[in-house]
């Protein structure tokens, strides 16, 4: 069996000619929204919406045991901790060694008047 020749390739002119060519964009005058700006867009950073307490999370745990498969867990935290389990037992001891951590994390501990 011999290989299918390649049709050619179809090739369009390098430059546009005839009645189809575009016509440069007429110049906006006066003051409006920046060059470059789709209307309607927001461009001004606006405040954040949400009115918080001050608090924010830094540490994560993530259980995920679907039906049938090996139930896995992750710990993480904004300390550099990162942990993760795969199995019914070692999820379970993921999930009370994240509650422990949660005690000794040098982020949430309060560090003054501490001895060095």
């Amino acid at each position: 069996m011999s290989p299918r020749p390649n049709p050619p390739l179809k090739c369009l002119p390098s430059t546009p000619t005839g009645p189809y060519l575009a016509e440069p964009a007429p110049a906006v005058t006066g003051g409006g929204a920046a060059k470059g700006v789709a209307e309607g867009v927001l461009t001004d950073a606006l405040p954040d919406q949400q009115m918080g307490d001050g608090r924010y999370p830094i540490a994560w745990l993530t259980v995920s045991a679907p039906r049938g498969a090996v139930p896995t867990a992750t710990s993480i935290c904004a300390c550099g901790r990162n942990r993760f389990a795969a199995g019914q037992r070692k999820a379970l001891a993921l999930i009370e060694d994240h509650t422990r951590h949660r005690d000794l994390c040098p982020l949430r501990t309060h560090q003054e008047g501490a001895a060095v």
